[in-house]
C-alpha cells in the first residue's frame, strides 16, 4: 500500500508516523530509528537543557539521512533555546504546552515545520494564529504529561480536524499499534504522534526497569496526578499532570497535593523520594504510560515497530473494503 497524507506529503516521509518527542526518552539514536523506518523520528528536547541536547542532536544528525525534528516544552524554554535548535537544521520544531508567540516567530522566520501541540478547542485556535503548519491533537489518554481536564482521543481529534482546517493533525493519544493508526487516519487525522509504545522499544533512553513495567502494566491502573512531579522536585506546572503506572507515593499523597507541595511533610516527603531512588527500592523516574499499555507487550527495535504498525494499519484499512 502506497502511503500518501497530508504529512507524508509535507515530509517526504514513507509512513504516517511519528515518534512523540518525549523527553528523557526520545534521544538520538530512538529518533533516527524512526526517522530511518520511514517515519518523523522527534528528538524529545524537553527544557533544552545543552548538556543533554547538544550531544543528542550530534547523534541524530549522524545517524540518518531522513527528515527529523525537535520537540521543545514552550513553559521552559526561552527563544534562545529554539534558536541553537533551529542551526542544527531539523525539518521541525515541535512546541507543547503553553507555547506563545515569541516561541514561533523563529521557527516561522526560518522557514521551518512549526508543529504545535494541542489539548482543548481553544488551544487549537491559538495554534491557528501562532502559524502552526501541523498540529498534534492529544487526548487524554496519552502517556506523560497533557492537560489536566483533557479530552479523549476519540472525539477529540475530528473536533481540532474540523476547527482547524486545512491545516493538518495528527492524532495522539492512546495509539499503539496498527488498529489505532488506521483509527486515527479514519478520524480525519494525517497520521499519529506516538510515545508510550515508543518508550518500549530497544533504542529507547529509558531504564530496563521502566520498559518491564510499561510491558507489564495495564492501562487501566495509570492515572494522571501531578504527585511524581511535586515529589521529584520537577517545575510542570500544575495545569498539566502526568499519566503515569502505579507508584508508591501516588497511593501515600493521592488528593494531596497542595500539602505535598507546601505543607509541613512536604521536605521529608522529597527526601524519602529521593532515599528510595537512591537505593532503588523506587524506579529511577516515573513510569510514564498511557492507556495503551495494555497493547504493549515486548520491546522491539524501532524500526520493526514502524513496519508492523503500519502493515498492522493497511490489513485493518483495507478489511472495511
Amino acid at each position: 500500500m502506497a502511503w500518501s497524507t497530508a504529512f507524508t506529503q509535507m515530509f517526504g516521509v514513507r509512513y504516517p508516523v511519528a515518534l512523540a518527542p518525549m523527553g528523557g526518552s526520545a534521544g538520538g539514536a530512538l529518533a533516527a530509528a524512526v526517522s530511518n523506518a520511514g517515519g518523523l523520528g522527534l528528538l524529545g528536547g524537553g527544557n533544552g537543557h545543552p548538556t543533554w541536547l547538544e550531544p543528542e542532536l550530534e547523534i541524530l544528525a549522524g545517524s540518518t539521512d531522513k527528515p527529523w525534528g525537535v520537540g521543545l516544552l514552550s513553559w521552559a524554554v526561552e527563544p534562545a533555546t529554539v534558536e541553537r535548535v533551529l542551526q542544527s537544521e531539523p525539518a521541525a520544531v515541535m512546541l507543547s504546552f503553553g507555547t506563545r508567540a515569541e516561541l514561533t516567530e523563529p521557527v516561522r522566520r526560518r522557514g521551518t515545520t512549526l508543529i504545535l501541540q494541542v489539548t482543548s478547542l481553544d488551544e487549537a485556535r491559538e495554534a491557528v494564529d501562532l502559524g502552526a503548519d501541523l498540529i498534534v491533537a492529544q487526548g487524554t489518554e496519552a502517556g506523560g504529561h497533557g492537560a489536566r481536564d483533557g479530552r479523549s482521543t476519540l472525539p477529540f481529534v475530528p473536533a481540532v480536524v474540523d476547527l482547524v482546517a486545512p491545516i493538518p493533525v495528527l492524532a495522539a493519544g492512546g495509539i499503539a499499534d496498527g488498529r489505532g493508526l488506521a483509527a486515527a487516519l479514519v478520524l480525519g487525522a494525517a497520521g499519529a504522534l506516538i510515545g508510550t509504545r515508543f518508550q518500549a522499544t530497544q533504542e529507547a533512553q529509558v531504564d530496563p526497569a521502566i520498559k518491564k513495567a510499561i510491558v507489564d502494566g495495564r492501562g487501566g491502573e495509570t492515572e494522571r496526578s501531578s504527585v511524581l512531579d511535586i515529589v521529584s522536585g520537577s517545575r510542570w506546572p500544575r495545569k498539566y499532570t502526568g499519566r503515569t503506572l502505579p507508584h508508591p507515593f501516588l497511593d501515600r499523597w493521592r488528593g494531596r497535593e497542595d500539602e505535598l507541595a507546601e505543607g509541613p511533610e512536604a521536605q521529608q516527603a522529597k527526601q524519602a523520594y529521593r532515599d528510595g531512588v537512591a537505593r532503588g527500592d523506587l524506579l529511577p523516574r516515573p513510569a510514564w504510560a498511557g492507556e495503551s499499555a495494555d497493547l504493549i507487550s515486548d520491546l522491539p527495535p524501532a524500526a520493526d515497530l514502524v513496519a508492523s504498525l503500519v502493515g498492522e494499519a493497511e490489513r485493518a484499512l483495507a478489511s472495511f473494503r
